[in-house]
């Protein structure tokens, strides 16, 4: 199965330094890819498993934004104070309608900066990790629990290594 995914981008943020948009649609679709190898997996969740097989086109936006938006949106949807590095907001498609969106992913391009300097990663490699992290957050994938936690930090390990990326953790 053939599968594409249309990335819209979004810069809202000041910040220089900033991956292109053929990095973060390479990226996505490595956790596409990754999802569709490893279909047949038992740690596949339920509603990933229902996405690839209805769809072979998927839309999601990556909105790249400065602390302020992503302290309003940390405090408005997680109720948490402050800015996250990353938000996902799945999309949920009311009964009946067919829309290939996944949703939206949110990075806080100071915090990415900050973050890989205090933990001694290379920029770009956090970066991709955000992106795979929050795209598999779309696709249903959380870390909750422990082992939740597990499944998905296996899957970001694998589709890291496979972008030729440390592992994050």
């Amino acid at each position: 199965m053939n599968m594409d995914v249309k990335v819209d981008i979004q810069y809202a943020t000041e910040e220089t330094d900033l991956p292109d948009r053929e990095a973060l649609t390479q990226w996505v679709n490595a956790v596409l890819l990754t999802l569709l190898l490893h279909k047949e997996s038992t740690h596949l969740q339920r509603q990933t498993s229902s996405l690839l097989s209805q769809n072979d086109e998927f839309e999601l936006t990556i909105r790249i934004v400065d602390e302020t938006e992503a302290t309003q949106l940390n405090e408005t949807w997680r109720q948490s104070i402050g800015p996250t590095n990353v938000l996902s907001f799945p999309f949920e498609c009311p009964p009946g309608v067919d829309i290939p969106l996944l949703g939206d992913i949110v990075i806080c391009a100071t915090l990415v900066v900050c973050e890989a300097f205090k933990q001694q990663k290379s920029l770009q490699a956090h970066w991709a990790h955000l992106v795979v992290h929050g795209t598999l957050h779309l696709f249903g994938y959380d870390h909750i629990s422990d082992s939740q936690a597990e499944i998905m930090e296996n899957l970001e390990i694998r589709i890291l290594h496979h972008l030729g990326y440390p592992n994050p953790f």
